[in-house]
């Protein structure tokens, strides 16, 4: 998990003397250094930090992704005159009057996902679980649609902001229509044309007006820490979920694919109270799956992006699967702690251990340096005891802040053993570094050049090693300050 994007060069023409050898004094006021890197060590936590999401949400067709276009300022969603084009949730970055947000630009969905109105009820159950802002397209030049009814009904239940836009408005007559969308309950109707740029400036006016200082997964303080547990069909989760809680909240069958809504339970362990969600598994890739599989696989997303931690099933009786691969990259990628779980571990015999140990080495070796193994049962409750402390020390590396004096005293001792290597015949000097936040972890490494990807993991590994950070993903980001040369 280590990175370089958003590097940006600025002058420096402080003596470079001591770059020799990529160190500093050991005797640097590291507090004083950081007042005086004050204003780069702000905004690179500003860049770093998780910006609050607006999600979009409507029937197929009705221009939820050129509308996203119009908002981020660029054409990145796939626009097609055919309703259903948009398969995936997908988010992008966007600026409006100098506040950062992300825009998510949600999928159609089939038609026959068991009935029209369930499918709209259940994309809109998705944006209202994950998102901190919801807009609402519906299709001006058609007016109110039952579609539109259903999904209106379920947001009006919604804790989360809602705002309605009433798309495909190119005419003053074509505004005053769209007043007939006060119908549903939603306030103000923001009449805009996506495609011209019509009224699309109101619309970014109130969706900033209304967008929380920070994003909703932020504000859990005190609140149970948030559990997902995922996996692909049948590998046990429900079962899992059955043995923590005592009670047979989820359907639990040898059928693949049983389990198709979120189970929410409130389970006390280890004297804590812990939110455990039963996502539905993961069949296959999102743009491959149909009907409930493709709302299954939507909310499995969903439920990864609104964890704190993820405990991954893994049948240990079965080989390491593709999807298996394809679900440790979605958690590595959304920055949660992990907790890898091998169920079923009462089928293992000799022979599938030995082949188990092999598929790891090959598989999942560079995962399973940092994120926490269990062997469970979840059917004979076999070390499920386990799962606790590991999530708790999972939680703890995801929410470590380590100080920047000590941050830097290590780096010193680090960079003085091992300096980075030279590129263009000149060393790079690692000048000063600082934990830029938490959940998960990420630093941030100033240096007056590149640092190679094979040295920022060494940096990492070196964190791991020093600090702990066992269970959550680190991430190592580099600001370069090129150094101006001195008359």
């Amino acid at each position: 998990m280590t990175s370089n994007e958003g590097v940006e060069p600025f002058d420096d023409t402080a003596p470079d003397d001591d770059a020799v050898d990529g160190t500093w004094d050991d005797d640097t006021d590291w507090d004083a250094v950081a007042e005086e890197w004050a204003d780069e060590i702000g905004a690179e936590v500003d860049r770093v930090e998780i910006l609050p999401t607006v999600a979009i949400v409507g029937r197929p067709n009705v221009g939820k992704s050129t509308l996203v276009n119009r908002i981020i300022g660029r054409r990145e969603a796939v626009v097609e005159d055919v309703p259903g084009v948009t398969r995936d949730r997908v988010s992008y970055e966007a600026l409006w009057n100098g506040r950062a947000f992300m825009v998510q630009d949600t999928g159609g969905w089939e038609q026959d996902a068991k009935g029209m109105h369930r499918s709209i009820a259940q994309q809109a159950e998705i944006a209202m679980g994950t998102a901190d802002l919801i807009v609402l397209v519906c299709d001006g030049t058609v007016g109110i649609t039952a579609g539109d009814e259903v999904v209106a009904r379920t947001l009006r239940r919604s804790e989360t902001p809602v705002i309605l836009a009433v798309n495909k408005v190119d005419s003053d007559k074509a505004e005053l229509e769209a007043a007939e969308f006060w119908g549903l309950g939603l306030d103000q109707p923001y009449a805009l044309s996506a495609a011209h740029g019509r009224g699309t400036g109101d619309l970014l006016d109130e969706i900033v007006d209304r967008l929380p200082s920070k994003a909703r997964m932020r504000e859990s303080d005190g609140a149970p820490r948030r559990v997902a547990l995922v996996g692909k069909p049948n590998v046990g989760k429900s079962s899992l979920l059955n043995k923590l809680t005592g009670e047979e909240r989820s359907v639990v069958d040898n059928v693949a694919g049983t389990t198709v809504d979120p189970v929410d339970s409130l389970v006390e362990l280890g004297g804590k109270t812990w939110r455990f969600v039963d996502t539905a598994g993961l069949r296959r890739k999102v743009n491959q799956a149909y009907g409930h599989e493709y709302y299954a696989s939507l909310r499995t997303r969903g439920a990864i992006e609104a964890a704190e931690v993820v405990v991954l099933l893994l049948d240990a009786s079965e080989p390491i699967t593709e999807q298996d691969l394809r679900v440790i990259s979605m958690v590595a990628d959304a920055g949660r702690a992990l907790v890898i779980a091998f169920n079923k571990w009462d089928l293992v015999d000799e022979d599938r251990r030995y082949d188990l140990d092999k598929e790891i080495d090959r598989e999942l070796s560079k995962i399973l340096s940092w994120a926490h193994r269990v062997n469970i049962s979840a059917k004979t409750g076999r070390a499920v005891a386990k799962l606790v402390p590991a999530m708790e020390i999972a939680l703890d590396s995801w929410d470590k802040r380590i100080p920047t004096g000590p941050l830097n005293t290590w780096m010193n001792e680090v960079v003085a053993a091992t300096p980075p290597p030279m590129r263009g015949g000149r060393l790079p000097r690692i000048r000063f570094c600082t934990q830029a936040t938490t959940r998960p972890p990420t630093f941030v490494f100033f240096s007056t050049g590149f640092l190679e990807a094979g040295y920022r993991r060494f940096l990492e590994r070196r964190l791991r090693e020093t600090f702990g950070f066992d269970g959550s993903p680190v991430r190592v980001n580099v600001r370069v300050k090129e150094r101006r040369q001195r008359k």
